[in-house]
């Protein structure tokens, strides 16, 4: 009866004395099927995409530049918000919550709504700005007017579903996603080939795929099965709380940010070799995308462990989490990266059936697969510093994969070395990124246990 009486206090023990490996794993699960969906109708997209021609599939890689913008809108605010709604019910403070939920939700269907205006008015300089050729222009243009459309929908989406997960409500989080993307996928086929739209098609079903997700989540959010509140009432006047959320939503930013840029910088890298070179490219991040998302997924179970704990004081826990989830990430990764890695040039070419698609993509297939080993320290890291609200330390370190390293290796190896510059500037920085991410972990922990210590 007190349980029924207090869900909040029934969620807190949950976050606060289930033992680490079911907790992490059990909001995880819902979160890598999550993930996992959302990459598969990216796949999707670049499945049904590239049966049209190689400029086509070239025009997803120019696109996703331009949804990684909207994610980075969307992430910043939704993990902003989240870690600290997380950290506020570890520590009994349950009013933040509505506050700082009601704020990120507005100003992403405001940014949204601004973006998608501004892009659709400039929709063709636009899309060279991306790395558009001549040639792929038209399929970019078909394709991102709809994803444009959708950029409210699509930013404020990101924001319900990440406060779900931080609220350790990752399977409510997860039903959203899940049914927009099972109908992304069975409506690309449809528009693409049975009215004939093209590229434009697929545009359209990931359009009316986000509007279902956001209509899915918010009734979580209007049905009362979360904590927080969406209402303007509870929208923030505070500077200080804004400036809080953009501060600790800044990692996310960093990290899709910057992983826009670097796609454009890669489709800008490969357009002197020709249209099969942004393809193979794109093909190769795509693929790619879906590994790291199962890392992500691990990591997003571990976050509101992180928060909740390390608000509510129980340092050990927060350190318990973090190297059970670098563990159970690594398994699943070396499993994923091996199949992959024996099966590269049936996976290329499953996606573009295309000889000098193929040849291009392969070394880079191959070198990325063994890179992606790394991954579980970079993302554990990155979530675990964000999450326990070190917003400075979490940044850098989201910089350092697509930005610090990446950007630099992508301007100078291509003029070095040619298309090989291109195909290993992402395996590159990704070891550089894993060198400099590991000394700030293992002090860190140590920290955690001084920190543990402490409180006797």
């Amino acid at each position: 009866m007190p349980e029924a009486k207090n869900p909040q206090q029934a969620q807190f023990d949950k976050m606060t004395r289930t033992p680490i490996p079911r907790l992490v794993m059990g909001l995880a699960v819902p979160t890598i099927l999550s993930m996992l969906i959302t990459s598969i109708y990216n796949l999707a997209d670049t499945f049904f995409v590239g049966q049209i021609s190689t400029s086509a599939s070239g025009a997803v890689g120019v696109v996703s530049s331009l949804m990684a913008v909207i994610q980075a809108v969307g992430f910043m605010l939704g993990h902003g918000a989240g870690s600290v709604i997380s950290r506020s019910l570890g520590s009994g403070d349950v009013p933040a919550a509505s506050r700082f939920a009601s704020t990120s939700f507005f100003t992403a269907l405001g940014a949204g709504a601004a973006l998608g205006a501004g892009g659709i008015a400039g929709l063709t300089p636009l899309m060279r700005l991306l790395g558009s050729t001549e040639t792929i222009l038209p399929h970019a243009r078909a394709y991102a007017f709809y994803i444009l459309l959708a950029a409210p929908f699509m930013m404020s989406s990101l924001v319900m579903n990440n406060i779900l997960r931080y609220e350790g409500k990752a399977s409510f989080a997860m039903v959203g996603l899940v049914t927009g993307g099972v109908l992304n996928m069975a409506l690309d086929p449809v528009f693409i080939f049975g009215l004939g739209m093209g590229a434009g098609g697929a545009g359209l079903a990931t359009g009316l795929s986000q509007m279902v997700s956001f209509g899915i989540l918010l009734s979580m959010y209007l049905r009362g099965k979360t904590v927080s509140r969406l209402a303007l009432r509870f929208y923030t006047r505070s500077r200080r709380d804004i400036a809080t959320i953009l501060t600790t939503g800044l990692p996310s930013f960093g990290r899709q940010g910057l992983a826009s840029f670097a796609s454009m910088m890669l489709n800008v890298a490969a357009r002197p070799y020709g249209d099969a070179a942004v393809a193979a490219m794109s093909i190769v991040s795509r693929i790619f995308q879906f590994l790291l998302s199962v890392a992500l997924g691990v990591g997003q179970g571990f976050q509101p462990v992180a928060s909740y704990n390390y608000g509510a004081r129980k340092f050990h826990r927060v350190r318990q989490a973090c190297l059970f989830t670098i563990g159970a990430s690594f398994v699943l990764m070396t499993a994923l990266a091996a199949v992959c890695y024996a099966n590269g040039e049936a996976l290329v070419r499953l996606f573009r059936d295309d000889g000098a698609v193929t040849a291009i993509a392969l070394p880079a297939f191959r070198w990325q697969c063994a890179a992606t080993l790394l991954q579980p320290v970079l993302v554990c890291g990155n979530m675990l510093f964000q999450s326990v609200g070190k917003a400075g330390r979490a940044t850098f370190l989201s910089c350092c994969r697509q930005g610090i390293f990446f950007i630099p290796l992508i301007l100078a190896l291509p003029r070095a070395f040619g298309l090989a510059g291109v195909q290993y500037s992402q395996p590159i920085a990704d070891v550089l990124s894993f060198v400099v991410a590991v000394p700030f972990m293992a002090q860190f922990l140590a920290e955690l246990d001084r920190m543990d210590a402490a409180e006797g």
